[in-house]
C-alpha cells in the first residue's frame, strides 16, 4: 500500500530523481504490428541487468481499470497482464534476470491493514450500489432519461488474495505466459526467470528484497548489477535504498491526479453520480460514431533513479564536525528509519508528525542537531538502538504542543481563503449563460456546427430561466420573502460541514482528551501508556528488522488502532525488542478467514464460509456486518481508521480445526504453501544442466552452477508440474492455442539459506563503483515549489537533445488531423510526421531525400561500469548500421514480414486454436505484440 503522499513530497523536494521513460512503440506493416525486437539496445541509453515486478502492482489495474471498460471474463484479465508485463519489458530490457512476484500471505503485522482495506472496500461498495439506485429512482420520477440498467455480475477485486482460484488460475496462466515468450521473444533469449506466485509465502515486493539480499550474500555476486524494481507503492523507494546497491532503478506508472470518470448512471463524462440530472446524451461526432468510446489516454511510465537520491541525500545528511566517523551508508539507514513515523502499512503514524506538514524535513532538523549528543547513529544493519531514537522522540515532543497549534491556524486560514475564492467566484459569476444549444464554445472547437432545433423553445426557456433568476435575485441573501424569492439551499452555503473533533488538540488537556476518547482510559494510567509505547517500539523495531533482514516474526502485531505521542518515548531505551523465533505464517485459506469481510466468503469452502454468517458461530464477532470509521481529524472518509474488532489467532484455529476435514483435494492443495519456480529457454547455458536433472531423477537438491546463470546462487529440486522441452503446455486461457513446440524447462527454486541470526550487512559491497555523479550545481536549488515549470528529462542520457515542433508544423498537425474526434481546440498526443515510428510515415519517392531522424543513436552507458566477468558476458549479435526509418526497411526487404506468416495469430502473439479464431478482442484491449512465427530466412539469428 505504501505511504500515502510520500512520493509527491519525494518528487518534489528531490526533483531530477524523476527520468520519464523512453518507449519503443510497436509499428504496422500491410496492417500487421511487427513485434519490437528487445535485444536491440534499450532506448533509454542505459542497460539493465534485472527486472522485478511487483506484480499485485499490475494484477489491480489490469483486473479493475479506473480510466478504461473493465474486462469482461477473466481471461481477457489475463490477457491485459500479458500485455502490461510486455509493455514493462519492451522498456526496461533486463539482461540477466526477471523476477516476478506476487503477494503470498502476508506476515500478521500486515494482514491487519489488509483486513481493514478489504472490509471497507465491502462496505463502501454496497454503499455506493445503494446510493446509485436510490438517485436512479429520483432521477426516473422526475422524467430524466437513464440508459436501461445493465445486469453483469461485479468483479470483487478482494478475490486477489492468496488461496483464491483467482489467484490459483493466475500462476498457471503466468507460466504459460513465460513459457511462450522464452521460446519466441528474442529480448528473453538469455534471460533467466523466476516466478514466485501466491503459494509462496510473503509480500511481493520484501520477497524480491530477500533475494537480493541473499544474492549479495554470495561469493560470486557482481556489486555492479543495475536493478530494476516496477511498483507503484512508495515504501519501495526506502526498500532500494535499504539494499545499499549503487544502482538501483524503480519504474511506475506517472500518477495524473484528476482523470476524466464517466457518471456511473448515464455513462457520461463531466459529472459524477451525484450532480447527474438525467439529460438524453449528445451526440458524439458527425454521425455519433464516437458514442461509446471514452477519451483514453495510454498511461506513461517514469523511472526514479535511487543514485541520484543517493546525491542528494548525501548533501542533505552530511554533518560537520561530529564526535564519531561519519558514515554515509549509516546516515542513509537513519533517514529510511525516520520514515517510518510518518506512516508505514504496520503501524499508524504519530498525531504530530504529518508528512503534508514537511514532518520528514522537521525529523532530519532534529536529527541532525541531537545526533552529535547521541554518540553514534540511530540504526545498525535493521537493529535499533533505543537509547539514541529516545533522545530523537523527546526532542520532537518538545513541539508538539506548537506543532498542532500551527496545524490549526494553518486549517484556519485555509478555510478563509477557501471562503473568500467561493465568494469572489460567485460574485463574478455572470447573471445569465445560455445553455443548451445556444451554449459558448471554445474558440479552438473547429467541429462542424450542428443546426437548431426548435429555436422558439429553446427562447422561451431562456426567458423563463432569466426570469426565475431575476426574482431570486429580489431577496439579497436569497432568503424566503414575501416578493416570491426561495430560501438558499444548505449546500448552497459558504461554509461546509465539518467532522466533531473532540480531541481538540490545539486546546490544552489533549493529552487527557485524546487518550480518553481513544483508548478509553485515563491519560493518567502510565501502566497502559506504556503498554501502547512499548508496543509502538517493537512496532519500530519489526519494521526496521523486516526490511533489513526479513521478517522477524510471522505473528507479532501491534495491537491497537491509534499511536502514541512522541512525548510518551520516555524510558525505552531498557524495553526489549526480541522476538519469538520459530514462527509460521498463516496457511492461505487461515488467512482468507482473517481478512475477508463476510461479503466475499463466496471465495471461501462452504463450510468455512458458514463461521462468517452462522449466529452461532464461535467467531461471528469477527465479521461485523457494520463498523465505525473514526476520521481520526481528517476529513474524508478513506483517510479514517476503521475500528475493527482485531481477530484472536488462537480461536480461529480452535474453529477452524472442525471444519478442517470438509476440504476437497483441490482446495487442499491451495491451501498449501509452495515455492519459487525458474525457467531459462533453450538458448541458456544452465538450460542443458537442468534437463539433464529430469533425465537422471535427481530428487536431492543441487547448487545451481554460478557460471551459467550469470552468477545466480540457489538450491534446484524437481517440479511435479515442470515444462519440459519437446512436451506440449496446456493454455490455460480458452482463446489461446496449446504450445506444441516448447524448449523451455522448469524447476523448482529456492534462495540460498543462512542461520537463523545471520545479520546481512547493510553497506556498500567491495568491487562496487560509485554512479558518475547527475546532479549539477543548479539542480541543488531545483524543484517544483519555485513557481517555474520544472519537467523531468527525457531518458538517462541528461544531453539528449529534444525534438522540437515549430508553428507551422502545428499548423500542419491541424489540417491533417481529424476534425471530429477528441478535445476542442487541442491537438492529440502524436509525433511528428515522418518521424521514426511515425503512423503517417510513408515511403520515399524517387528523388526524394531521406527526413532526418529525429532519435538519436542508441548507445547503452557502460562507462562507469567495471569488467564484465566471463560467466556473464553473453555472445554478440551481429547487427548492421544504424535502425533505418521502418519505410527504408521495408524497401531493402520487401518479402521479410508476409501477412501468410500471421495468419492464425491470436491476442499476444498466441497461435489461437482453429475453434477461436473469431474476433473475440475487445475495442479497450489492443492485440499487444503479436510476435511472429520465425521466417525460414530468420529475421533473428541465434544460431
Amino acid at each position: 500500500m505504501g505511504v500515502p503522499a510520500f512520493f509527491r513530497w519525494l518528487s518534489r523536494k528531490y526533483p531530477s530523481i524523476i527520468v520519464n521513460c523512453v518507449e519503443e512503440k510497436a509499428k504496422e506493416c500491410n496492417g500487421v504490428k511487427v513485434p519490437i525486437d528487445t535485444s536491440k539496445p534499450n532506448p533509454n541509453e542505459v542497460e539493465f541487468d534485472n527486472l522485478y515486478l511487483d506484480m499485485n502492482g499490475i494484477i489491480h489495474p489490469c483486473t479493475h481499470p479506473e480510466d478504461k471498460p473493465a474486462p469482461k471474463n477473466e481471461d481477457e484479465m489475463m490477457v491485459a497482464i500479458f500485455e502490461y508485463i510486455d509493455r514493462i519489458f519492451n522498456i526496461v530490457r533486463p539482461r540477466r534476470l526477471l523476477y516476478m512476484a506476487i503477494d503470498g500471505v502476508a506476515p500478521r503485522a500486515k494482514m491487519n491493514q489488509q483486513r481493514s482495506r478489504r472490509f471497507r472496500a465491502s462496505k463502501e461498495g454496497m454503499e455506493a450500489a445503494e446510493e446509485k439506485q436510490k438517485i436512479r429512482q429520483e432521477i426516473l420520477a422526475k422524467g430524466g432519461f437513464l440508459p436501461p440498467e445493465e445486469v453483469k455480475e461485479r468483479f470483487d477485486s478482494n478475490c486477489i488474495t492468496p488461496g483464491t482460484e483467482f489467484m490459483d488460475n493466475l500462476a498457471k496462466c503466468l507460466r504459460y505466459y513465460i513459457t511462450d515468450r522464452l521460446n519466441g521473444d528474442p529480448g528473453w533469449k538469455n534471460l533467466t526467470v523466476i516466478l514466485s506466485d501466491a503459494s509462496a509465502p510473503g509480500e511481493g515486493e520484501h520477497k524480491i528484497m530477500d533475494y537480493i539480499r541473499r544474492q549479495r550474500a554470495q561469493p560470486n555476486h557482481d556489486p555492479n548489477t543495475h536493478h530494476c524494481l516496477c511498483g507503484a507503492d512508495a515504501d519501495l523507494i526506502m526498500l532500494g535504498l535499504a539494499t545499499h546497491e549503487p544502482n538501483f532503478t524503480i519504474i511506475r506508472e506517472e500518477f495524473k491526479p484528476n482523470k476524466p470518470k464517466p457518471c456511473a448512471l448515464c455513462n457520461q463524462m463531466g459529472h459524477e453520480v451525484k450532480d447527474c440530472q438525467g439529460l438524453p446524451r449528445e451526440k458524439q461526432g458527425k454521425h455519433d460514431q464516437f458514442a461509446d468510446t471514452l477519451p483514453i489516454s495510454e498511461q506513461e511510465f517514469i523511472f526514479i533513479r535511487l543514485c541520484v537520491l543517493r546525491e542528494y541525500l548525501e548533501r542533505e545528511l552530511t554533518i560537520a564536525s561530529l564526535p564519531f566517523t561519519f558514515d554515509f551508508e549509516r546516515s542513509v539507514d537513519d533517514w529510511v528509519f525516520m520514515c517510518f513515523f510518518v506512516g508505514n502499512d504496520f503501524l499508524p503514524h504519530l498525531p504530530s508528525l504529518e508528512i503534508r506538514e514537511g514532518a520528514i524535513d522537521r525529523l532530519v532538523n532534529i536529527y541532525k542537531n541531537v545526533v552529535h549528543k547521541t554518540g553514534g547513529y540511530l540504526t545498525e544493519s535493521g537493529f535499533v538502538n533505543l537509547q539514541r531514537v529516545q533522545m530523537i522522540m523527546l526532542a520532537v515532543g518538545e513541539v508538539e504542543d506548537s506543532i498542532f497549534k500551527k496545524r490549526k491556524d494553518d486549517d484556519d486560514n485555509f478555510k478563509r481563503r477557501q471562503k473568500e475564492k467561493r465568494k469572489r467566484l460567485k460574485r463574478d459569476q455572470p447573471s445569465f449563460i445560455p445553455g443548451g444549444q445556444f451554449s459558448p464554445q471554445a474558440l479552438g472547437n473547429r467541429s462542424s456546427p450542428q443546426a437548431i432545433c426548435n429555436p422558439r423553445q429553446a427562447a422561451f426557456e431562456m426567458r423563463m430561466h432569466d426570469r426565475q433568476n431575476s426574482m431570486t435575485s429580489a431577496s439579497p441573501n436569497g432568503s424566503l420573502s414575501l416578493g416570491g424569492g426561495i430560501k438558499r439551499k444548505p449546500e448552497d452555503s459558504d461554509s461546509e460541514p465539518e467532522p466533531e473533533d473532540n480531541i481538540r488538540l490545539w486546546e490544552t488537556g489533549w493529552k487527557q482528551r485524546y487518550y480518553k476518547n481513544k483508548f478509553d482510559v485515563d491519560a493518567s494510567d502510565e501502566k497502559f501508556r506504556r503498554k501502547v509505547v512499548q508496543s509502538y517500539v517493537e512496532g519500530l523495531c519489526w519494521v526496521l528488522r523486516y526490511y533489513y533482514q526479513g521478517c522477524a516474526s510471522w505473528n507479532w502485531y501491534y495491537p491497537f488502532h491509534y499511536a502514541p505521542f512522541a512525548s510518551d518515548f520516555e524510558g525505552i531505551a531498557d524495553m526489549p525488542s526480541d522476538f519469538e523465533k520459530g514462527s509460521k505464517p498463516f496457511k492461505p485459506l487461515e488467512q482468507l478467514m482473517g481478512v475477508f469481510p463476510a461479503a466475499s466468503g463466496n471465495f471461501l469452502p462452504p463450510t468455512w464460509r458458514k463461521l462468517m454468517t452462522d449466529p452461532e458461530s464461535s467467531i461471528i464477532d469477527f465479521y461485523p456486518e457494520d463498523f465505525a470509521i473514526d476520521l481520526n481529524g481528517k476529513k474524508y472518509t478513506w483517510q479514517g481508521v476503521a475500528l475493527l474488532p482485531f481477530v484472536d489467532e488462537r480461536r480461529l484455529r480452535a474453529a477452524l480445526e472442525e471444519v478442517y476435514p470438509d476440504l476437497t483435494p483441490e482446495e487442499s492443495r491451495r491451501n498449501s504453501l509452495g515455492g519459487d519456480v525458474l525457467f531459462v529457454g533453450k538458448h541458456h547455458p544452465l538450460c542443458d544442466f537442468i534437463v539433464e536433472q529430469y533425465k537422471t531423477k535427481n530428487t536431492e537438491a543441487v547448487d545451481i552452477p554460478p557460471e551459467l546463470c550469470h552468477g545466480i546462487q540457489g538450491k534446484l529440486t524437481l517440479n511435479d508440474n515442470a515444462v519440459l522441452p519437446d512436451q506440449v503446455v496446456q493454455s490455460p486461457v480458452p482463446m489461446l492455442r496449446d504450445l506444441t513446440q516448447n524448449s523451455a524447462v522448469s524447476i523448482s527454486f529456492k534462495d540460498p539459506q543462512f542461520a537463523e541470526d545471520f545479520v546481512f550487512k547493510a553497506t556498500v559491497l567491495p568491487g562496487a563503483k560509485k554512479p558518475a555523479p547527475v546532479l549539477k550545481p543548479g539542480d541543488w536549488e531545483k524543484n517544483n515549489s519555485d513557481g517555474r515549470p520544472w519537467r523531468p528529462q527525457l531518458g538517462f542520457n541528461r544531453d539528449r537533445k529534444p525534438v522540437h515542433l515549430d508553428q507551422s508544423t502545428f499548423r500542419t498537425l491541424g489540417h491533417t488531423m481529424p476534425r471530429d474526434r477528441g478535445m476542442p481546440g487541442m491537438y492529440p498526443n502524436t509525433m511528428p510526421l515522418g518521424a521514426y515510428g511515425s503512423p503517417y510515415a510513408r515511403p520515399l519517392m524517387g528523388g526524394q531525400q531521406q527526413i532526418p531522424k529525429l532519435l538519436s543513436n542508441l548507445r547503452p552507458q557502460e562507462s562507469w561500469r567495471g569488467p564484465m566477468p566471463l560467466f556473464q558476458q553473453t555472445p554478440q549479435r551481429t547487427t548492421g548500421a544504424a535502425p533505418l526509418l521502418a519505410w527504408n526497411r521495408m524497401l531493402q526487404s520487401p518479402n521479410q514480414f508476409q501477412p501468410a506468416q500471421y495468419q492464425g495469430l491470436g491476442p499476444m502473439g498466441y497461435p489461437q486454436r482453429p475453434e477461436d479464431r473469431m474476433d473475440r478482442g475487445r475495442q479497450a484491449y489492443s492485440p499487444g505484440r503479436p510476435y511472429p512465427l520465425h521466417p525460414p530466412a530468420g529475421r533473428y539469428s541465434w544460431n
